[in-house]
């Protein structure tokens, strides 16, 4: 398998407030847009990624279609002195869809749909919230996307799409990895069949 060095976008309002995006399309904030253009430092710096313009040059760029996932791509690819929009979207890479809960903040779901919250506390996994998708659907596109990889790889996502490469790169028991802390900021490394972060996860 190639090394995929995976993005979560920067940060959004929606981030800011705990309400879920899934598959609705909100724009970085100043906040999200600044995450976006440190992470070229990341990629580039000895102490993290360390690669080099050669590197940079031979990786395969792609994104979500969604817009804070293309915003932070093209932010990053400026800074890193790339041509912004050179990349490629696949759908597959769309954030788990939380259908009728997106918008609401945890605590409104379990005010408003106390049953379906409690379903999914028992299995995180599996439950599809109503009109939504679960981790196990998300896995199957993403495994699709993941078979057509020919080398090393640029991702940018959101934090289901990582959690869903944890299970199928580093074999992650599927409970840990829906309790995973998926940072804005930093670059999820998949090598070898281990993942790991740059900077560290104590980095700040």
């Amino acid at each position: 398998m190639p090394v995929l060095y995976f993005i979560r976008h920067g940060e959004t309002d929606w981030n800011r407030q705990g309400r879920l995006q899934g598959q609705t399309d909100i724009p970085l904030n100043d906040r999200g847009k600044a995450q976006a253009a440190a992470l070229a430092e990341v990629m580039l710096a000895p102490a993290h990624c360390a690669l080099s313009r050669d590197q940079l040059s031979s990786l395969h760029f792609v994104a979500s279609p969604m817009l804070r996932t293309r915003e932070t791509m093209e932010i990053l690819r400026h800074a890193l002195g790339l041509a912004p929009g050179a990349y490629q979207q696949d759908d597959r890479l769309k954030e788990i869809g939380f259908g009728r809960w997106e918008s609401h903040t945890w605590p409104q779901i379990r005010a408003r749909d106390p049953a379906g919250a409690k379903a999914r506390d028992a299995d995180k996994w599996g439950y599809v919230p109503p009109g939504g998708e679960n981790y196990a659907m998300v896995t199957a596109r993403v495994a699709g996307w993941l078979s057509g990889i020919s080398g090393d790889c640029c991702l940018v996502a959101h934090g289901g799409i990582a959690r869903v490469l944890l299970v199928l790169l580093t074999g992650m028991a599927k409970d840990a990895a829906v309790m995973a802390d998926i940072r804005q900021g930093k670059v999820l490394v998949f090598e070898h069949g281990r993942a790991y972060w740059r900077p560290g996860q104590g980095g700040g």
